[in-house]
């Protein structure tokens, strides 16, 4: 009896001491996978987080950029307005530099293009014939007497 105990009881003892060393190994020394994968992640969160937040500066910058640039679009109208005002010497050519400058105020409506009304005829893939001379297909076509 003593010796089917003995049987059962040393592997069992083994296990249980293999189980317990594996778990402290397993605890104690620095497990790479699992935290390499961590850190992976970490610094793919981390670069996504800064690409997003140089988006959205990109983005700012660019709106302030086009908001001056249409500031100076318009300081530069009321420039050439001014000018236009102060240096003409006439009110034609006031008006005329004036309506340069807004062009899209003095766009002209113009009606679409018809076709002219009288009947024209198609053209024709031959050379016509006049009367009582001979045709292109007529063997004498062309032919000095």
């Amino acid at each position: 009896m003593e010796h089917s105990l003995l049987v059962w009881l040393l592997p069992t003892l083994a296990l249980v001491a293999g189980l317990v060393i594996g778990f402290l190994v397993a605890r104690l020394l620095p497990n790479t996978a699992p935290n390499g994968t961590q850190r992976q992640l970490d610094d793919v969160q981390e670069r996504f987080d800064n690409y997003q937040n140089e988006v959205v500066t990109h983005f700012n910058s660019t709106a302030n950029l086009v908001q001056k640039l249409s500031q100076s679009y318009q300081e530069v109208q009321e420039h050439l307005a001014e000018g236009a005002n102060r240096l003409a010497l006439d009110e034609q050519t006031r008006q005329r530099l004036l309506a340069a400058l807004h062009p899209e105020a003095n766009t002209i409506q113009r009606d679409r293009l018809t076709p002219p009304r009288t009947q024209a005829e198609p053209p024709k893939d031959y050379a016509p014939k006049m009367p009582n001379a001979p045709g292109m297909l007529d063997e004498h076509y062309g032919l000095k007497k």
